[in-house]
């Protein structure tokens, strides 16, 4: 498939906000691109080169893209600097500026040449990606200029997200959403998106059959949902473990053949911040290869107190790392065994894996199975949880002992229970960031006044605004959070994000924060949950806790469906 042609599916997508709209279209385009090509053009859709967990990034910024468009067309960089400061946006300024008669490569093309970008580093690296950049630009016209810009930059924008595309491929072979179960389930266990469209288109039905998990290829994650009570719990799911809650980072560990690699849960491979818990792993893991999942704490060696999320977020970075793992060790708890030697064991209960996990660990400072209290009564759960809270832990999570892990699902199989919600929001959300408000008053110095927040509706692969936040933050987190969000400045609302009230500026929706608040209430303004006759959910008094959760895509703060569910438990519990 030509690029050109490629373009145009792009931009008609561009054109739209309507969920089966997007759907039609790439089913469309699936229906005649080869098994080669749509590997490739699906990357490019998710706005990258490669599956998330491949650190593979084309590392060219908007000065860059400037000097390429500057190369080409002769003019000076500032004048090019003036054309984007007019319309707000590169990659209109590419379409607007640049034209060619050629329009002759191919989808694979135009891939190997940004591939080929992402490859280079080190001295002259610049230089090579504009002489790189400026070259495949002048092969193709505005149209298609204005969409390599865009990909470079990592800012398509064009509304598609993963769910989006699974019911795509299942529309493309069949005329409905059927297919899209084991489409999913091959890319929960996969976590490669392109592959399994190329295998999709190749085999059919047939060659999902062949995902398996392996090592090297992180599953995506389970998730809990929520209850109020030990004996919500014990009504729901009887007999059930009991596992502590810890606030750190989610993590999924690969071992094989003596090799430790390290997934955080929104798949990127964070093996080399963590070169503590990859010496400490290879020391206790007594196997051959394994996949296991546990949460990473950091603690004082001294007193073994577990630190709060704040300075175990710390750990997180690429440079002086000996230093800050020096300051804050891990810890890593330990809580499922998902692959053993060769054997995917999923399918597992809960009780079997366990059995297999405790014995797979040996005992150590850096790796410990997480306890576990087995109890079908309640006031044994609210007594475990009531310790828990004291020790400055989160919570409890309650896991019925007879299910499978379930990969990239949220369900009752495993149930989280924190403080008591009493007939207000007593736990914390994750909520993205859609957009924020010019300051006014004491604010205007900050150019900042208030943020506004939603959160994601799996249904319509969508976020939805749920709050303006106006408290929280501190002077100097005011103008981080501007100087941020100042990067992922859009001319207009993203179309992944429904709202009916206007930001001052809106924002790529791509950061995760906490957010607390007083209680959820119903509002007839922010779309969260809203439908044609019932209002919405907002937030009462939300103030942002000055954490941002950067283990986390946007896809993976709250839910619409776990606000209403918070909404119904602050509703049980306004009536005890």
């Amino acid at each position: 498939m030509l690029f050109t042609e490629f373009s145009t599916y792009l931009h008609e997508l561009e054109q739209t906000t309507k969920r089966n709209q997007m759907v039609e279209i790439l089913s469309q385009l699936f229906k005649i691109i080869t098994p080669e090509e749509i590997e490739k053009a699906i990357y490019l859709l998710q706005g990258r080169l490669a599956p998330a967990f491949l650190p593979l990034e084309i590392g060219v910024s908007d000065k860059l893209c400037i000097n390429a468009i500057s190369s080409l067309l002769s003019v000076p960089k500032t004048k090019v600097n003036e054309w984007y400061q007019e319309i707000g946006d590169l990659g209109d300024v590419a379409e607007k500026h640049i034209s060619s008669l050629i329009n002759q490569m191919s989808v694979l093309d135009v891939y190997n040449s940004l591939y080929q970008m992402a490859q280079i580093s080190g001295e002259g690296a610049v230089s090579k990606k504009v002489e790189i950049l400026s070259s495949l630009l002048s092969k193709n016209g505005g149209k298609e200029a204005k969409y390599i810009i865009r990909m470079v930059l990592g800012s398509l924008r064009l509304g598609v997200g993963d769910p989006t595309i699974l019911d795509a491929l299942s529309f493309s072979y069949t005329g409905n959403k059927n297919l899209r179960p084991p489409i999913e389930r091959a890319f929960n266990l996969s976590s490669d998106l392109g592959l399994i469209a190329k295998m999709f288109i190749l085999h059919g039905p047939e060659g999902l059959k062949n995902f398996k998990v392996s090592v090297g290829n992180p599953i995506r994650v389970a998730l809990a949902e929520r209850l109020s009570s030990g004996a919500e719990i014990v009504n729901k799911i009887g007999l059930c473990s009991i596992e502590p809650k810890f606030d750190g980072f989610r993590c999924q560990v690969h071992l094989q053949g003596g090799k430790i690699e390290l997934f955080s849960r929104n798949m990127e491979n964070n093996t080399s911040m963590f070169p503590d818990l990859v010496e400490g792993l290879l020391a206790q893991v007594k196997t051959d290869s394994c996949i296991l999942e546990g949460e990473a704490v950091a603690y004082n060696p001294d007193s073994g107190e577990f630190y709060p999320f704040q300075m175990t977020a710390q750990r997180k970075r690429k440079y002086n790392i000996d230093e800050i793992s020096s300051r804050f060790p891990l810890k890593l708890f330990a809580f499922d065994l998902l692959y053993l030697n060769g054997e995917d064991i999923t399918d597992k209960s809960y009780v079997e894996r366990r059995s297999l996990l405790l014995k797979t660990i040996s005992s150590g400072k850096t790796v410990e199975v997480i306890p576990a209290l087995t109890t079908d009564r309640p006031e044994k759960i609210e007594e475990y949880l009531l310790s828990l809270l004291e020790q400055g832990l989160e919570g409890v999570v309650a896991k019925r002992l007879d299910t499978p892990y379930t990969a990239g699902a949220r369900n009752f199989n495993w149930i989280k229970l924190k403080r008591s919600y009493k007939a207000s929001l007593g736990d914390t959300i994750d909520a993205v960031l859609l957009g924020y408000y010019k300051g006014r008053g004491l604010r205007t110095k900050f150019g900042i006044g208030a943020m506004l927040v939603g959160v994601y509706d799996e249904d319509e692969d969508k976020f939805k605004t749920i709050g303006k936040i106006g408290t929280g933050p501190t002077d100097k987190e005011w103008v981080y959070f501007k100087e941020m969000m100042n990067k992922e400045i859009l001319t207009h609302k993203h179309p992944r994000v429904d709202a009916n009230i206007e930001a001052d500026v809106w924002v790529e929706p791509k950061t995760v924060v906490v957010v607390q608040a007083d209680e959820i209430t119903r509002s007839p303004v922010h779309t969260c949950g809203k439908t044609d006759t019932e209002a919405g959910y907002a937030l009462r008094f939300p103030r942002v806790l000055g954490l941002i959760r950067d283990d986390k895509k946007a896809e993976d703060a709250t839910s619409v469906s776990e606000i209403k569910e918070l909404y119904q438990l602050q509703k049980r519990m306004s009536l005890k």
